[in-house]
């Protein structure tokens, strides 16, 4: 009775666990909230595009500015999307 008794409790624990599993790690991103949507386009330096990956499961856009803080960019926001696609024909056209 006894030896059922501590199988039960640890299989339950068992599925206690896998269950709380988290897929993402939110400490592993850069931009813990959703960021700013606009910046002075004269202040920005330089940006980075970071896709998805294991450890972070949203896409993060990192504007430098040229005072040498980052800044996180919310990617829904219209002046980031357009920011990308300025700098997206950039690169097309060099």
């Amino acid at each position: 009775m006894k030896t059922a008794t501590v199988f039960v409790f640890l299989a339950c624990l068992l599925a206690t666990e896998v269950q709380g599993q988290n897929k993402f790690h939110k400490g592993r991103c850069f931009c813990a909230d959703k960021g700013v949507d606009v910046v002075l386009l004269k202040n920005v330096e330089k940006f980075e595009i970071i896709p998805p990956s294991p450890s972070c499961g949203k896409q993060e856009i990192i504007v430098t500015l040229k005072s040498a803080e980052r800044k996180c960019m919310n990617p829904e926001s219209k002046f980031t999307q357009n920011l990308i696609k300025r700098a997206l024909e950039k690169i097309a056209h060099q």
